[in-house]
């Protein structure tokens, strides 16, 4: 097997020099990379926080499956971004919606984030080989080792983190140089945006998801562990 193909058999090393390979390569090559490697058995997970992941993934293949996790508690303003994006890219969406069990796991409780995002993205998940997340190093501590290609264990497939490496000046860069809607709430000061009940603006200083759980403790919703 040549290197910079993967299976869902190849070890966590091969994996790791893929990643390293990516450190410098457009997020676009890393893109057409998966895109080509798995075709339609990759997803695109993405929270509609921005347009750059859904951009630049369509522009490489405009049918390619798009996810969204309604959790039910999203802010009125993501969910119309959402509908936005849909006319504008004809999107091959597909909405995901907590499941019957999740009516006694509301918003904010201990078990809400597993019903309402993880276990319905593990059901959009079935059957793929791959799925590209938004995760970028610098929004959280949390997330400063966010390898650009790995095993992910917890869902039994590869991930691909495409914008990894990229700042908060290559997003808004990007944002401005193709003429994309920004998130309304985003000039608000929310900077990492999830469900109304649990987010909050972000004060100056601190890193974007800060307003997420606040005074909880809690820094991730599983998707990501």
């Amino acid at each position: 097997m040549s290197e910079g193909t993967v299976t869902a058999r190849e070890s966590d090393e091969s994996l790791a020099r893929l990643s390293a390979r990516f450190e410098t390569a457009t997020a676009g090559t890393v893109l057409e990379w998966a895109l080509e490697r798995f075709g339609p058995r990759l997803v695109v997970a993405s929270s509609f926080q921005d347009l750059v992941l859904v951009d630049l993934a369509v522009g490489l293949d405009p049918h390619v499956e798009v996810v969204f996790l309604d959790t039910g508690a999203h802010f009125p303003e993501t969910l119309r971004f959402v509908e936005d994006a849909a006319r504008r890219y004809r999107l091959n969406l597909t909405v995901t919606r907590p499941g019957p069990d999740a009516v006694a796991a509301p918003c904010g409780s201990a078990d809400c984030c597993q019903l309402r995002k993880v276990a319905p993205l593990r059901g959009a998940l079935t059957g793929r080989e791959a799925w590209v997340t938004g995760l970028r190093r610098v929004d959280a501590p949390t997330r400063t080792a966010t390898p650009i290609v790995s095993w992910d264990s917890s869902f039994g497939l590869v991930k691909v983190n495409p914008l990894a490496t990229w700042t908060d000046d290559d997003v808004t860069a990007y944002l401005a140089d193709r003429g994309l809607p920004v998130h309304p709430l985003v000039p608000l000061g929310y900077l990492s945006i999830g469900c109304a009940p649990t987010t909050r603006p972000v004060a100056a200083g601190e890193d974007h998801r800060a307003g997420r759980w606040a005074g909880s403790g809690k820094v991730e919703c599983g998707l990501h562990a």
